[in-house]
This record gives structure tokens, C-alpha cells and sequence, in this order.
């Protein structure tokens, strides 16, 4: 039976919780930028044996987040090398074998995945993940994917005429595995969609639009976030979104976005309309846990132009990169501030 979630203010995370120093080359992880391509020295289990310890990891990303208190968690990402590299990898029509080079958001060359042919899904990627985790708990799960747009911005295209084809054939893809995970009863599913927000303009010619058609058919809820990238690398971010506003004509049902490390003018929230945020409570570029009194006066910081009862507290971003003991001490801050500001809406 699944655990009842509050309804005012329930947590959740944004996807990533640290892995343990036993699965991953912690040091080999931070140094690198994010992945694209296939990373398997990051590994320190041997191949035959990888699967089951990602498993267990995920079993203890499961248990941190429960017993941090966490209302609606994830599978913590730790079988991922990045975000994205789990889901577009596995695609027809994507060579990571034999990469190119193109220019990340942050204007630095990265090598990146070429499109060779026709992007097509040949079989489920997190399908078995989401059943994992439906199966280890109790309480509402989510499930994260890479956007359309952000996976056509991260691979060199040597196929399609127009830019717009790679997103919309991105989106067919996500949505037909969307679809395979909402079946294995997922409660949340969430699409990552950090670059529209360093492409302004593309996004507002497509980038809606392979979204909308990402979540074509999708029921339940749906969330879209919008980041300036992990905080424990990035650590000097605009104090604004280039890309928000739009997200109110979007088919997901909630925006989640940054708010407390970029000390987020939460007036943009009005912008939104009655979509249901996600806000970023815990700045994870802070070595140091928040107090709950933080983290609820953080919430309620929002209430001027959001009601309590379309907030769903959160982290800033995904928590890969950091130790995991601080990201177990920020979650439950986070859990014990939604608490406190729980109490106070009587």
C-alpha cells in the first residue's frame, strides 16, 4: 500500500542523489564535465557484476531519501552517468562509438554523441528502472527523463535538414518510454530540460512544442525542469531565467525550477499561471545544511504569488555530485522545513 502524501506542501527531489564512493570514482566524476558519451571508468564494479550494484545502490538512495523524510522520491539516477547519456544512448540512430564535437551551453566544446540515421527508441531504457523502484517503497515515486530539446542541443546532428526534426524525434521517443513507465505505476514523471533556458530563441520556436508532444497522452502529473546546471560544479549563475514565463502555455502540469542558490526573484512565479511549482529550496552549492527555519521561510517566500497548495518544496537541482551525508543532512532539513511551514498553515 503506498504511503498517503501530505496534501500542502509535500517534498520531493529533483532526480540525482550522490552514489556511493564503492560504485563510482567520486574524484573521476566531479574533475569531468557531464557526460554525453559512455563513461565506463567511472565504474569500479566490473561489468558482470555492475547491474546487481547499482541495484543495491539504488536500494540505498531509496532508504536515504525515506528516512530523510521525503514525501515523493526518485531512484536516486545512480545507475545514470549523467541525466541524460542512460535513455539517449540506447537509441537508434545515435552513435557514441564515434563521437564529434560540439559547443555545451556554457560556450566550452564537448565531445558529444553523433546523429547518424533516424532517432528511434528500439526498446525500454528505465522501464526496469521505474519498476525497481515501485517495487522498494511505499511512498509516490518519480521518475526523471532528458527533455526533447536539451538531448537535440547534446549531439552533433549529421542527419536531419532542420533542428526541429531532431527535437520532435526525440520527443517521439520519450514519450513512447513515458508511456511505459506511467504504466509500471510511477506516480511523477519528470522531464529535464536545462538548455532551453541557454537557447532562448530555439526553445521558443520548438522547444514547447517537443515537449508538449513528449507528454502527448501522459496522465497523471507531468513536471518540467529548468536548471543552470549542478551546483557543486557550477558555481557562478544568472539570477534569472532567459527561458520561464513560456512554460505556462506547456503541457506540464508543474515547473520546477531553481530558486535558492541564484536567489530567484520569485515575482517571475506570477508569470506562470496556475501550473503547480517546484521550488528550489536548498542551495547545493552550500557546503552547509540549511536550518528549517531556512528552508520554511524559503517556502513561504512564494506565497505571494504562488498558493501553498501548488508548491511542492524541493532541491535547487540533482544532488549527484555532492558528498552524500550533505545531501542526506539537506534533505531532511528540507523534509523538517516543509514540516514547520506545514504547521503554520494550521
Amino acid at each position: 500500500m503506498t504511503r498517503k502524501t501530505p496534501e500542502l506542501l509535500p517534498t520531493t527531489v529533483v532526480g540525482s542523489y550522490p552514489p556511493p564512493d564503492w560504485l563510482v570514482d567520486r574524484a573521476m566524476l566531479t574533475t569531468r564535465t557531464v557526460a554525453r558519451v559512455r563513461m565506463p571508468e567511472v565504474w569500479r564494479v566490473q561489468a558482470p557484476f555492475l547491474e546487481a550494484a547499482q541495484d543495491d545502490a539504488t536500494r540505498l538512495a531509496i532508504l536515504d531519501m525515506e528516512a530523510a523524510g521525503i514525501d515523493i522520491i526518485s531512484d536516486g539516477e545512480v545507475r545514470r552517468e549523467s541525466y541524460s547519456t542512460r535513455f539517449a544512448l540506447e537509441l537508434d540512430g545515435v552513435d557514441a562509438d564515434n563521437p564529434g564535437t560540439i559547443t555545451g551551453r556554457t560556450g566550452i566544446p564537448v565531445i558529444a554523441p553523433r546523429i547518424v540515421g533516424p532517432v528511434r527508441r528500439k526498446q525500454a531504457v528505465e522501464v526496469r528502472d521505474a519498476k525497481f523502484l515501485r517495487a522498494h517503497t511505499t511512498r509516490a515515486t518519480k521518475i526523471t527523463m532528458p527533455g526533447p530539446f536539451t538531448l537535440s542541443r547534446q549531439m552533433k546532428n549529421e542527419f536531419y535538414a532542420e533542428d526541429e526534426e531532431v527535437a520532435m524525434a526525440f520527443a517521439a521517443a520519450i514519450n513512447g518510454e513515458l508511456r511505459e513507465i506511467k504504466a509500471a505505476g510511477i506516480d511523477v514523471v519528470q522531464l529535464d530540460e536545462p538548455w532551453m533556458q541557454a537557447w532562448p530563441e530555439e526553445a521558443t520556436r520548438y522547444g514547447l512544442k517537443a515537449l508538449n508532444r513528449a507528454l502527448e497522452g501522459i496522465e497523471g502529473v507531468t513536471v518540467v525542469h529548468i536548471c543552470f546546471g549542478y551546483a557543486y560544479i557550477v558555481k557562478d549563475k544568472r539570477s534569472g531565467y532567459a527561458f520561464l514565463p513560456q512554460f505556462a502555455d506547456s503541457a506540464a502540469r508543474q515547473i520546477s525550477i531553481e530558486a535558492a542558490q541564484p536567489n530567484l526573484d520569485l515575482g517571475i512565479l506570477s508569470d506562470l499561471g496556475d501550473k503547480t511549482i517546484v521550488l528550489g529550496v536548498l542551495d547545493l552549492g552550500s557546503k552547509a545544511v540549511e536550518a528549517p527555519e531556512l528552508v520554511a521561510q524559503r517556502i513561504e517566500a512564494a506565497y505571494p504569488y504562488v498558493p501553498p497548495e501548488r508548491i511542492v518544496p524541493a532541491p535547487d537541482c540533482g544532488m549527484k555530485y555532492m558528498p552524500r551525508d550533505l545531501a542526506f543532512g539537506k534533505l531532511k532539513a528540507l523534509a523538517e522545513g516543509a514540516a514547520l511551514a506545514r504547521s503554520r498553515l494550521g
